[in-house]
Parts: C-alpha cells; sequence; structure tokens
C-alpha cells in the first residue's frame, strides 16, 4: 500500500487522534490554532481542547488580502501568489504554535484548515444565469502539509457546494455533534464577521436542526471603524455607546430582500460592505450622520437583524442561547439580544466547555475527524457528505 494512504488508514484506525482546526475569518485579526484530541466519530464523538491561541496577522499580511478580499475585480497574479504564501504562512505559525506547546509533530495526526475565505458567491446573492452557487477559499493545503510534515484536510466548503449547499454555514455539524443536549432547546449562534446559528431541538430530531446566516456580524462595524476611527475594532462598544441609534437608518438597513430568504441561507462581506451602508444612507437623506452615530446604529442593526430572525422562527418558550465569535465579547450587541429577546436564556459557549473564541477552529477539527474517520450525516435539509481535501506531507 501507498505509504501516505497506510498513514492515513492507521490515523483513522487510532482510538485517540490529535488535530488541529485552523481558522482565519473575514476580520483578519489573525490565525486561530486549536489542538484538539477526539475519540470515536459522529454523535459518538468524544472531544477536548488541549491548547488554543490566535496569532496577530501583520498590518502588511492583512492589506495584503484586502486587496483580494470580497471584491468582484482584482489582481489575478495577486490571488495566486497569496494562494501559495498564505498555505506556507499558516504552516510557519502552526510550528510556532506546537513548538510553545512542546508538541512534538510526528504526535499529530492532522491539520484541519479553513483557508482564507476572499469570495462568497452563492446564487442568490449574485443571480448569475447557468451559475450555481460558488465560494473560494486560498492557503494552498500541500503548502501547509509539506512545510509541517502534517497531513492536512482543506478547502472543506468545495464538496458542500458540489452536492447542492451553499459551502456555508459549516458550524452545523460541529454544533449538532458538541452542542446538543436531549431535553433541552437551543441555540448556538455565532457572531463573526457574520452572524450564522444553529438550532438544535431538545426532543434529538436532526430532521429540525436549522443552520443559516443571518446577516451582518461585526463586519460592517469593523469596517465603520477602520474607515473613520482608524480603529480595527469597537472595543468594548465604547463607540457605539457614545452615538445615538438612528432608527430611520436602521430600518432602512433592514430593507433588504436577503432577510426574507428562504433557508438556509449565506451571505457574506460582497453584500454587507460599506457599500450597502452608504446606499441606506443615500435612501434616507442622512450621508452626514455623525460617526459615533453611525456605529452605534450598525451594532444595532446586528442585534436587531438577529433578535428578529429568533423571534420570528423560533416560538419555544424555553430557549437556551450560547454565543461564540467577537460579537460575544460586544457589550452593546449582547445587551441588545438580552433586551430583545426577554424570554431567552442567554450565554456564551463557555458553558458548554467550548472556548468561545476557539470554537471556530475546534469545529473545523471536528470536520476534519469526520473526514478521516466518520460517516455522512443528514441534518436537517443539508446534505449528507463528508467535506475537505486531503494532501499528504511527502
Amino acid at each position: 500500500m501507498n505509504k501516505n494512504l497506510q498513514k492515513l488508514f492507521n490515523a483513522a484506525q487510532r482510538q485517540q487522534r490529535l488535530g488541529i482546526g485552523l481558522m482565519s475569518g473575514t476580520s483578519l485579526d489573525g490565525l486561530d490554532i486549536a489542538l484538539c484530541s477526539f475519540e470515536g466519530s459522529g454523535i459518538d464523538t468524544q472531544f477536548r481542547l488541549l491548547q488554543f491561541t490566535t496569532i496577530p496577522y501583520t498590518p502588511d499580511f492583512k492589506l495584503a488580502v484586502q486587496q483580494v478580499f470580497a471584491q468582484k475585480q482584482v489582481s489575478l497574479e495577486q490571488v495566486t501568489l497569496l494562494n501559495a504564501y498564505i498555505g506556507s504562512f499558516h504552516a510557519k505559525l502552526i510550528l510556532q504554535a506546537l513548538t510553545i506547546w512542546k508538541v512534538p509533530v510526528a504526535g499529530v495526526d492532522f491539520i484541519a484548515s479553513h483557508g482564507q475565505t476572499i469570495y462568497h458567491a452563492p446564487k442568490h446573492q449574485h443571480q448569475q444565469p447557468g451559475y450555481d452557487s460558488a465560494t473560494l477559499q486560498i492557503g494552498d493545503g500541500d503548502h501547509i502539509a509539506i512545510k509541517t510534515g502534517i497531513m492536512t484536510i482543506s478547502d472543506f466548503r468545495q464538496k458542500h457546494i458540489a452536492v447542492g449547499g451553499e459551502g456555508a454555514p459549516l458550524a452545523l455539524y460541529g454544533d449538532v455533534l458538541l452542542g446538543s443536549q436531549p431535553g433541552e432547546d437551543r441555540i448556538l449562534l455565532n457572531i463573526g464577521g457574520i452572524a450564522n446559528l444553529t438550532y438544535l431541538p431538545g426532543d434529538s430530531d436532526l430532521s429540525k436542526v436549522i443552520c443559516t446566516d443571518i446577516g451582518p456580524g461585526n463586519t460592517l462595524i469593523d469596517a465603520a471603524c477602520r474607515e473613520y476611527f482608524d480603529q480595527p475594532f469597537d472595543e468594548d462598544s465604547k463607540i457605539a455607546y457614545s452615538g445615538k441609534v438612528s432608527e430611520t437608518l436602521l430600518d432602512a438597513l433592514l430593507y433588504h430582500p436577503f432577510f426574507n430568504e428562504t433557508l438556509p441561507k449565506t451571505t457574506g462581506p460582497e453584500l454587507f460592505n460599506l457599500s450597502y451602508v452608504a446606499d441606506a444612507q443615500q435612501a434616507t437623506r442622512l450621508l452626514n450622520i455623525g460617526k459615533a452615530d453611525l456605529v452605534a446604529t450598525l451594532s444595532a442593526f446586528t442585534g436587531r437583524a438577529i433578535a428578529q430572525f429568533i423571534r420570528s422562527n423560533f416560538t419555544s418558550g424555553n430557549i437556551k442561547l450560547f454565543a461564540s465569535g467577537g460579537g460575544a465579547r460586544n457589550p452593546f450587541i449582547m445587551e441588545y439580544l438580552t433586551n430583545a429577546l426577554p424570554g431567552v436564556s442567554i450565554g456564551n459557549t463557555d458553558a458548554l466547555g467550548i472556548n468561545p473564541d476557539a470554537k471556530e477552529a475546534i469545529l473545523f477539527a471536528l470536520l476534519g475527524n469526520e473526514a478521516l474517520c466518520g460517516e455522512p450525516l443528514a441534518i436537517g435539509t443539508n446534505p449528507a457528505v463528508l467535506m475537505g481535501k486531503f494532501s499528504f506531507a511527502f
């Protein structure tokens, strides 16, 4: 047997596997690296987070990615160069983390890499005749595997699209395996660049599970902070709390066909960007709104979109909500949700034993474990499919 296939077979047969999950989100804060231990697969998965870190990106790296991010026209040469560069760069950061943790490369069975999304184009959004949904993540898996010496699983979203999905949100599979609790209706809400949630019914009926994007999370707030305050984000919601929400502009921001699309649905900064905000300002003649008022309104936009979605789709009086992502640390958004959802118990995923900052990296490690030794799992209307492409280390 081919040595690489033999190594893959051995890892899949092991009682316990050590995997690394990588997540690099649209906020470009840095690379999330989660070292996880797994036993079993599917609904029998046993998981432990052993180590976690976020290694910040440099301003130069952020700028290079921003030049090709969520834009219809970019330099093809820059995309090509970044695809290889990001793979090698992420490999360097992984080795740096393993050295600090004193974990030998030979002890790690696999790396599961999300890559860096540069364009997400669901069919309902691009509306180009003859084309289905598509998405593109760069950061080549072969470069990660060769540079680290660890088998790498990457490019998870393509299989989901190939079988009829939209490539997102993939949190569904990990949320079901790690977050379900018989007898308790739960919502696992992730507020990253985009806000998405997974509804987990207490009766454990997988056909009732809902996983979908909701609308903007931090992406518009962060963009406004960069543009008008030269800050990467609104730390402790200081800017939002110093401003006043414009209800007129808020109503205009919520007036878009996306919010009435059939579930599940996906979106991204390709739609929710500062041009989207400018159009709403133009429609309401609020082009001169104070910049702090704008950040306050965008923060309320995230909160109201989430709250309206939950009120419209979930009527159970005993739902427990567990938040994660950068937005879970945004006091303005979390206070807004608490006030708008008085019948919902709101906390974060710490209560489930899942670090809120590490959750997405953990979920990709779990997808890697499923790709290695799991079986396709049918959940709701989502395709029953194992995702990820394998890159061997030699």
